[in-house]
């Protein structure tokens, strides 16, 4: 019998190590239009780890979204704003930054055009509904 307890004590000692990593919020940033959402994502993103620095965060890009993380992108509204700087110092905070294969291939894109801090998905489309139907990541579309 205290085999038995041992036992139920061990698992429940292993569940309680592991319910930080599953109360670990995960957040999915949808960009799909630069112009509009790029300098805004990037604000929200920094404000979110600020206030919770454990969020996992991964930014999809898809279709006109993938803009601003291109080799010298820059806001088209203020020019002075350089995306590169922002985007690494997110990465260096765990973010990740994923760019979609498809955006490439149908708009003639090359991957050795995009920042070093960008990551590739086959899809963006696909990307996102899994990080939210398998991954349970929360969704927020700036």
């Amino acid at each position: 019998m205290s085999r038995v307890l041992r036992l139920l004590a061990a698992c429940a000692a292993l569940w309680l190590l592991a319910l930080p990593a599953l109360a670990q919020d995960l957040v999915v940033y949808h960009v799909d239009d630069a112009e509009a959402q790029a300098t805004k994502a990037l604000r929200n993103i920094r404000n979110h780890l600020d206030v919770a620095p454990a969020t996992k965060i991964v930014v999809v890009t898809h279709a006109n979204g993938v803009d601003f993380l291109m080799e010298g992108a820059r806001d088209r509204r203020n020019p002075d704003l350089e995306y590169a700087p922002l985007v690494s110092a997110l990465k260096a905070r765990g973010v990740r930054f994923e760019v979609c294969e498809i955006t490439l291939r149908n708009r003639g894109l090359r991957k050795d055009q995009f920042s070093m801090d960008a990551d590739f998905t086959p899809s963006g489309v696909v990307r996102i509904g899994q990080l939210q139907s398998r991954e349970r990541y929360a969704y927020i579309k700036p």
